[in-house]
């Protein structure tokens, strides 16, 4: 016998189905905006819906924008020979609070992965190519995450690119500033043994 009314159900249901999101904190977000004033739940309602009509993936580097292109590509500043390539829109974020960073991006919107039958024809690599073969471009920095799938993704892309003759580059991975080394693991360990790298 259910506990609650069955709309309050399905909206714990929507939250519970978002990454992340147990059923708990389902409940919370649900209980949050059922007491939310009804002009701000309707304006809630209505930037998702806005959001969702608005965003879409820009033309040159598959990010997410509101405009023609995203505020990257439009950077004149933007060193346009260097191409950062990342599996989502949110690595793009992470990156770029680095501040570190001055060339463009390429998203690519997923991994490969055999297990969940992603291949290259679901994620945006046919686009990347493309740019790479437009030329103007000198490296290519895969920046996608050290785990299987993120590495397959990168050693296909680096076969792909062989023949235009752009410099093919791996994030260095090893041992998070302000950690010990006795609390890192051996897979950590080994990476920051082959990134090391000349003082």
């Amino acid at each position: 016998m259910p506990f609650f009314p069955v709309s309050f159900e399905e909206l714990i249901d929507r939250f519970a189905a978002l990454p992340g999101i147990g059923r708990k904190s389902a409940q919370r977000l649900a209980f949050h905006v059922l007491a939310m004033p009804e002009g701000e739940a309707e304006a809630f309602a209505e930037t998702i819906l806005t959001a969702r009509r608005s965003v879409h993936t820009c033309p040159v580097c598959q990010n997410l924008t509101d405009g023609e292109v995203c505020p990257v590509c439009a950077d004149e500043r933007r060193d346009r020979s260097v191409i950062c390539v990342v599996a989502e829109p949110r690595d793009v974020a992470s990156l770029e609070r680095s501040r570190e960073y001055r060339g463009v991006y390429h998203v690519l919107h997923g991994v490969l992965s055999p297990m969940s039958h992603v291949g290259p024809d679901d994620i945006r690599v046919a686009e990347l190519v493309k740019r790479v073969a437009a030329g103007g471009v000198e490296e290519v920095i895969m920046a996608t995450n050290p785990d299987t799938e993120g590495d397959a993704t990168a050693m296909y892309i680096a076969r792909l690119l062989k023949p235009f003759e752009v410099k093919v580059t791996r994030l260095a991975y090893g041992i998070p500033v302000g950690s010990n080394l006795e609390f890192t693991d051996d897979a950590t360990l080994a990476r920051a043994l082959e990134g090391r790298r000349e003082l």
